[in-house]
Formats: structure tokens, sequence, C-alpha cells
């Protein structure tokens, strides 16, 4: 169902041990704010026993593992890693999702390509539509728009309205970025 990098592994142990001893087990959820294009998950720590109805729960290997019911079908065979100071959940291999269809992603596909993407390109970025549903296009952010400070106006007053003028059966433009694993941003955000 869902597998552990040695390092994630270790890393989940430790934390059991220095939190909740030998009575933990792990919950993984869909968090918040995700796509139902590119979700993303949250791990937390709980009591072992403290599965809901419906948590699919298996032994992880030293550890129970207890997946939220609306988890369970999007996460199947992914990879739990630990890197740099995070979890990060991979999908499983070869499970890419498939080009968005339909005349109405291929509408802003074409707006992306045409007009979107040469203007990022000049600081390094790109932006990939994901798919549309119910009228909202979902995209992702990635290279230097990827963790920029200024991703959230460059969605709004560029990306945005460049699709909704081209196409206006868009109603929403989502971001689906995971802008805290960008490593080349163009603008850095200081800590605060």
């Amino acid at each position: 169902m869902l597998t552990f990098t040695e390092s994630a592994r270790e890393r989940v142990l430790g934390f059991m041990k220095d939190f909740y001893g030998e009575d933990a087990a792990l919950r993984v959820g869909a968090a918040s704010g995700g796509s139902p294009l590119a979700p993303s998950y949250e791990l937390c720590l709980v009591e072992s026993g403290d599965a809901d109805p419906g948590d699919v729960v298996f032994d992880a290997g030293g550890f129970l593992v207890y997946i939220d019911a609306a988890a369970a079908p999007g996460i199947e065979g992914a990879v739990v890693d630990f890197v740099g100071s995070t979890f990060e959940v991979r999908p499983a291999a070869g499970a890419a999702a498939a080009a968005p269809a339909g005349e109405l992603a291929e509408r802003v596909r074409r707006v992306i390509e045409g007009r979107i993407n040469p203007a990022v390109a000049a600081h390094g970025g790109k932006i990939t539509l994901l798919g549309v549903e119910d009228g909202v296009a979902h995209v992702q952010m990635s290279g230097g728009c990827q963790g920029c400070g200024l991703a959230a106006v460059t969605l709004r007053q560029g990306v945005e309205r460049m699709i909704r003028e081209a196409v206006p059966e868009i109603v929403a433009v989502r971001d689906s970025t995971d802008h805290a694993s960008g490593r080349t941003p163009f603008f850095s955000r200081r800590p605060g």
C-alpha cells in the first residue's frame, strides 16, 4: 500500500520513541488546501488504537500506519521519504498523471504554453496545467516559480488574469505547488 524509505522509517521510529514510547502509530491523511489533481498528505503521530472507522491499517515494519479513508485511494503504492528536515510522500513510480484532456483544458494549455511560459521562463520558471475541474484550472509552478516570494503575485496578476481573459469559462486558477520544496526560487523569501 505505502512504503517507507529507511531514512523515513528511522525518523518515524525515533519520533515515536521520543514522544510516545511504545504506544504510538502514524496517521496519514489528505492535507487541506491540496488539489484533487495533485494531492498532498499530512503525517502525524497518534496513540495506537486511535484508528478511525474506515481507516486502512497496516504494519510498516515496526509501527502501525493509519491511512485516512479519504486519502487511501490516491496514496496506493506511494513512497514516504525523509528529505532534509521534512517527510515527503511521492506518488508510485509510473503513476504520473495523464495530461488533462478535453477542449477546455486544451484552450487553457495553449494560453499557458503560448503566453505565460515564455514570460516566466525569463526567471527560470514554468507553469504546468494539472487539470480543469468545475471551471477551476489547477496549475503547478516549477523552476524559479517554485518557492519564489512573488509566486502568489505571478499567479493572481499574471497567470490567472491571462487565462481568464482568453478562456472565460475558467472562473479561478488554483496553485497546487509545494513551494516549500523549491530549490531555486527567483526571489527568495526572507526568514521572518
